[in-house]
């Protein structure tokens, strides 16, 4: 039996539970990552299609590319955010990053389509990975860039997440890439969501982030330079089955109008405001969305 009225159970499990649902109730099921920008993603979603007068349901939250793009090609799910460097690596499993937003999005948008999944007009944000470090710390080293990283990672300890250990574009690629040194036990592994604080607590050397966080000039972090041009574009849009999309026309005008608002200075200030000053998720897409006339 679906529920949603048990606060006690965790998130995730709550989460995937819901994923088993399906769909009885008509509505459209929106669903996200679990971090904070894809949050926000998944409030913004959520609020424009209430706005317009779809009944809609919140599937939110779920931790893995994979198990949303599977979500979505099963019919569990009707739309989420995902990232065009993700597609064009992960899930259609090519080894060349592609660092031209508009190059990367129009591939993935033609292959995926064979796949019957259709992107919607991504948004001009580029969340890219990144490799974070204090500050002070890179200024003592001397290290800019992943190169310079590269030369002196035997003596750094590196905070990064389950997903980026096993992503193409994530650490096997960075090591590839930059000739990483570090011992096995110089890599700690840990949810994203702390990362950012770890670092800044010095309970690693190097963390793996997002370049739109908010909280790294908020911790006094720096992004070193991907002077190799390793990360591919990360623009996110909108996925949707593509004949969900056929059939749902005002659907894809409606999230196209949402896609071309956010740009890297406002996915930051969003996520600044959820994550260093605490604000709900849906409360600050709320706000967003009235304060760009996107809803009533």
């Amino acid at each position: 039996m679906c529920t949603r009225r048990f606060h006690a159970i965790p998130v995730m499990i709550l989460a995937l539970a819901m994923l088993a649902c399906g769909n009885r109730s008509g509505a459209v099921r929106v669903s996200s990552k679990e971090f904070t920008e894809q949050l926000l993603l998944g409030q913004i979603t959520l609020l424009t299609l209430e706005d317009a007068g779809y009944k809609v349901e919140d599937k939110t939250g779920i931790a893995g590319s994979n198990k949303l793009r599977s979500a979505l090609l099963n019919k569990d799910i009707d739309i989420y955010w995902e990232y065009t460097g993700t597609g064009w690596l992960s899930h259609l499993q090519h080894a060349d990053p592609i660092a031209d937003s508009q190059q990367c999005y129009e591939k993935v948008r033609d292959e995926d389509r064979k796949n019957g999944i259709e992107w919607l007009s991504f948004a001009p944000f580029n969340n890219t990975y990144t490799v974070m470090m204090r500050k002070p710390q890179a200024e003592a080293l001397g290290i800019k860039t992943l190169s310079e990283m590269g030369a002196k990672s035997d003596q750094l300890s590196f905070a990064v997440d389950h997903e980026f250990t096993a992503r193409p574009d994530g650490l096997p690629g960075l090591v590839a890439a930059y000739g990483l040194k570090q011992k096995e036990d110089k890599i700690v592994v840990m949810d994203n969501a702390i990362i950012y604080k770890a670092l800044k607590e010095k309970q690693a050397d190097l963390g793996m982030g997002f370049a739109t966080d908010g909280r790294i000039e908020a911790f006094d972090l720096i992004n070193l330079v991907d002077d190799k041009h390793f990360f591919p574009a990360y623009n996110p849009a909108p996925n949707l089955r593509s004949k969900f999309a056929q059939e749902n026309p005002k659907i894809v005008d409606i999230l196209n109008k949402v896609s071309a608002k956010l740009d890297n200075q406002t996915i930051r200030k969003l996520n600044f405001q959820v994550d260093i000053e605490q604000k709900v998720p849906r409360v600050v897409a709320q706000a967003w969305l009235k304060q760009a006339g996107l809803v009533k």
